[in-house]
């Protein structure tokens, strides 16, 4: 599998990704065929080239022939779920509009299934979703990582009005992704291009070891008076021993807590972003004994996870700071053992490669047939193993 590097220097839309792709080797017409499995119907899709700057980008356009409804998620789910659409397109273009429609639904304080989608839901957007996730297959596509976004600046009109730019729900998307505030005379980052990224993408680390096989660009529909208006992806493969990032570390002493609720503090933790959480026994001031709760998050969680502690935790008052990690680039898959499908967790990087089975799925198999929890994880790790994961 390869890894795609987002070059976002102008930001990202729908359309910019699918140029790019196309530019990188995916065929339009094979694209048109896939696409016709969709119960979609008055558009036409066409590329063109556009030169910006002096670099030949490729022009996606879907061309609306006519008008289209608003749209809930359960049409758009219906609708992909039915084509002929390989599962793993399928798989990544519904989580791209389930991305979207939990951001749309916090900003509008609603539920994913009650969101209208607008702009989002019109056939245009829809092909943008879907053209993504199938040429990122097309192209083998595993990993998609993405340089800092210029966020943009000013106004944006939409269905519901002037919005600010980013708009709210891009803005929520984009939790977690490195951005450059003012960085822009107008929208930069659409909500499509966000929930892709929110979706399927990860902030690369920086610098980045990178083997670039092939080079595409997507032109955007606008032209930008400070740069050109162009995606670049970047095709190869990460050649990193291993992948870096950047988090807080969050962390309280407490002296004063009934121990039986240390559990359900660090269940509201993990639901809350954080991807570590540790209890460690300490001595506190006068030689009482004491707990130090640490937490490890994205920086963007910090404030979720304060409100956590302060709320279910005697605590009144939090250490944090930024701290930087090492770590083995991970994935998870499923195998088949004699008791059903486990995922395992396969962690690879510097030469070194770890097969982890999930402890949820292989207690409740071990539960549910009366065999020993070790008997189903060994399996697990032999199916692996025999998969060539490793």
């Amino acid at each position: 599998m390869k890894t795609a590097y987002l070059d976002a220097f102008s930001g990202l839309s729908g359309d910019m990704l699918v140029g790019a792709l196309l530019d990188c080797g995916a065929e339009l017409e094979e694209l048109k065929k896939a696409l016709a499995s969709l119960e979609l119907a008055g558009y036409r899709l066409s590329e063109r080239r556009k030169t910006l700057s002096g670099i030949s980008a490729v022009k996606f356009d879907v061309e609306v022939l006519a008008p289209q409804p608003e749209r809930h998620l359960s049409e758009i789910r219906a609708t992909i779920d039915a084509s002929a659409l390989s599962e793993n397109v399928r798989r990544r273009a519904l989580a791209i509009f389930e991305a979207l429609a939990q951001a749309e639904a916090k900003v509008h304080r609603t539920t994913a299934e009650q969101v209208h989608f607008h702009e989002v839901g019109a056939v245009d957007s829809i092909i943008d979703v879907v053209a993504t996730a199938w040429g990122l297959e097309r192209l083998s596509v595993g990993e998609l990582l993405v340089s800092p976004l210029p966020a943009g600046s000013g106004f944006a009109r939409s269905m519901h009005g002037v919005i600010p730019v980013p708009a709210p729900a891009t803005a929520e998307l984009l939790a977690g992704f490195p951005l450059r505030l003012g960085d822009g005379a107008s929208e930069m980052v659409t909500p499509t291009g966000a929930a892709v990224l929110r979706a399927l993408a990860r902030p690369a680390p920086l610098p980045l070891g990178f083997e670039i096989e092939r080079v595409g660009y997507g032109a955007g529909s606008r032209d930008l008076d400070d740069r050109p208006n162009v995606l670049r992806m970047m095709l190869g493969t990460n050649v990193s021993g291993l992948d870096a990032d950047e988090m807080v570390e969050i962390s309280a002493n407490i002296d004063d807590l009934n121990p039986q609720i240390y559990d359900h503090v660090m269940e509201r933790l993990f639901a809350s972003g954080a991807r570590d959480v540790t209890l460690t026994p300490t001595i506190m001031k006068k030689g009482r004994p004491g707990v130090t709760i640490g937490v490890i998050a994205p920086a963007a969680q910090r404030n979720a996870l304060a409100r956590v502690l302060f709320s279910e935790t005697s605590t009144i008052g939090l250490r944090f700071h930024p701290v930087s990690r090492l770590k083995l680039r991970r994935e998870i898959r499923e195998v088949e053992t004699r008791w059903g499908k486990v995922r395992v967790k396969i962690s690879r990087g510097d030469g070194m490669t770890t097969v982890s089975p999930e402890y949820d799925d292989c207690r409740r198999i071990a539960r549910e047939h009366g065999v020993a929890l070790k008997t189903v994880m060994d399996q697990a790790r032999a199916a692996a193993a025999q998969a060539h994961f490793s």
